[in-house]
């Protein structure tokens, strides 16, 4: 029953509101910028490099590892198979539109964490969507409802999703056993996540700028390579992609797994732009002018969704091996990679889905911790922060245990929630984003380093920087 109903709720989310108020607030936020994830793409990875502008606080790059750490995970090999094996190839040209879209999105949410960020006691800063509605709309109650969602989603959805497809890609081997072996892998895995998350957000961030650039270089090598070696068909792929986008007739035919539908809801999964989850991070890191930090945001989009999903995309339509019902999440990723590279290839994605899933993991707990500081209005005491860790902990243990459509549906439907919450508050509070983004731009044509202060933008809420 539990399944059923989670399933119908994800359908009805995705095919009636999400499609709508998802590419709506992108098409928006994408004119009211003009068209700023093109125009500014440049700047952004010029930005990311800066030192930070305050000692204690995270540096762009460390803010910018945090948020693609969480980005970047089983979204970005399972769901892309997933997707493709239900939805067709068409889904990735849907996914690429949900990314180009939604990083218009991504970064006036991040800018607004910047703008309306808070000042801890030990000169650190914080903050996120539940912080900027208590600021801007000054309805702490509906912060409160986005904490308890964003806790929800990212503790118990996402991280249920991540441990369940870590388990999922062992089921490739023959050592694995239906009953045992889920619970000695989330066993194990849960106590390694329980050893990192203890060490705190500075712990988190030392850990995901170590290991998300590092298992993003290397996984797209072996997708490069897998394609380069499958040349051939590099033509059918995108012929695939493109002309299967567009048949509508199979599209309406079934809307529920079409295209649209699986390439939308998997690319939302993957790079969360317009979520919430993000300004998260961006809130953290210390720059001169808010507006870098969601340049930096909006430029997340693009590793998570633009490089890494499509590579994974490429190397499964590449491979040979066609996809299926049966094939759908690890299994069809496992056989591509099994297909050119042998039984080496098979390891590799298994600890390739590792890597990312446990970063996402570690990510994703940053982003509970930052929900459940604001419901205590204070930095949590020490024994409910042990709680609230142990809890976790036991979330990533149970997430080994699940079913396949039941973790998916289940995240899907939480995180769905969460984004229509931020979604209509950043259309209304979005002006002050678009603002601080023109002087960002005013004073780089005037050849400074922006310094942002928030009467330069007649910014009318008080702020605990930029004054």
């Amino acid at each position: 029953m539990f399944a059923q109903i989670i399933n119908s709720l994800s359908d009805l989310l995705y095919t009636y509101v999400l499609i709508v108020l998802l590419l709506g607030t992108g098409i928006y936020f994408t004119v009211k910028t003009r068209f700023v994830q093109f125009r500014f793409l440049r700047e952004a990875i010029r930005v990311v490099m800066e030192p930070k502008d305050n000692e204690e606080g995270l540096s762009s790059f460390q803010a910018l590892m945090v948020s693609t750490a969480s980005r970047v995970g089983t979204g970005n090999i399972a769901g892309i198979s997933t997707a493709i094996c239900i939805g067709g190839p068409g889904a990735v040209f849907w996914m690429w539109l949900t990314a180009l879209l939604g990083s218009a999105s991504a970064f006036i949410e991040s800018t607004l964490a910047q703008i309306y960020k808070r000042k801890a006691q030990d000169g650190t800063c914080y903050g996120g969507p539940a912080y900027y509605i208590q600021a801007a709309l000054k309805k702490r109650w509906l912060g409160a409802v986005f904490a308890v969602f964003l806790i929800m989603t990212y503790m118990v959805g996402f991280n249920m999703v991540a441990s369940f497809n870590i388990t999922d890609s062992f089921r490739a081997y023959s050592f694995f056993q239906e009953g045992s072996t889920p619970m000695i892998v989330g066993g194990v895995l849960a106590v390694i996540f329980c050893i990192c998350i203890f060490g705190g957000s500075t712990q988190i961030s030392k850990i995901t700028g170590i290991l998300v650039p590092l298992m993003g270089i290397f996984y797209l090598a072996v997708a490069l390579f897998i394609v380069v070696t499958h040349f051939e068909l590099i033509p059918k792929m995108f012929a695939d992609i493109f002309t299967n986008a567009f048949d509508f007739q199979a599209i309406f035919g079934g809307f529920t797994g079409s295209c649209i539908l699986q390439g939308i809801k998997r690319g939302l999964f993957s790079n969360e732009a317009g979520v919430g989850s993000a300004p998260n991070a961006a809130a953290s890191a210390s720059v001169s002018h808010p507006a870098k930090q969601g340049l930096v945001q909006m430029l997340s989009v693009f590793i998570d969704t633009i490089v890494i999903c499509s590579a994974t995309a490429f190397m499964l339509l590449c491979s040979g091996v066609a996809p299926s019902d049966t094939l759908k999440g690890m299994p069809w990723v496992q056989a591509a990679a099994a297909e050119s590279l042998g039984g080496f290839g098979t390891t590799f994605i298994t600890i390739a889905l590792f890597m990312f899933a446990f970063t996402t993991l570690i990510g994703n707990y940053f982003y509970a911790e930052m929900g459940l500081g604001y419901l205590c209005d204070k930095k949590p005491g020490k024994r409910m922060l042990i709680a609230f860790r142990i809890f976790a902990t036991v979330v990533v243990f149970g997430g080994a245990l699940m079913e396949f459509s039941v973790a998916w549906s289940t995240a899907d439907v939480i995180m769905g929630f969460l984004a229509l919450i931020n979604l209509p508050v950043i259309i209304l509070l979005g002006g002050p984003a678009v603002k601080c983004l023109n002087d960002y731009r005013k004073q780089k044509k005037a050849g400074k380093n922006p310094v942002f202060k928030a009467a330069d933008i007649q910014l009318a809420d008080k702020t605990d920087f930029w004054n």
